[in-house]
């Protein structure tokens, strides 16, 4: 097995910049990802305990639309799914 020795001139420099992106990015994707799961969850109880299952359908349709804008954009991010979110929650409290 060879043995590597660096020394502190061959070790490249973190890119702290890119890291930062990097997560950044990441926690706008489990933002925008929590929200929409939760959205499809509640569009799976709309249909499952109210048979409201067209319901259920268009809810899960506008969260992945929602979804995709959100990731899309950093400034509306985890907001967009939220909307189809409330309308489900609204449509299980009504049905």
């Amino acid at each position: 097995m060879a043995h590597h020795e660096h020394s502190a001139g061959d070790v490249p420099q973190m890119d702290y910049a890119e890291h930062e992106r990097t997560y950044e990015g990441f926690i706008h994707f489990a933002e925008v990802g929590t929200v929409a799961c939760l959205a499809i969850v509640t569009a799976l109880a709309v249909g499952g305990s109210a048979h409201a299952w067209g319901t259920a359908i268009l809810g899960t349709l506008l969260t992945l639309v929602a979804s995709a804008v959100g990731i899309a954009s950093r400034s509306i991010g985890w907001r967009a799914p939220a909307i189809p979110f409330v309308l489900l929650l609204l449509a299980l409290a009504v049905l």
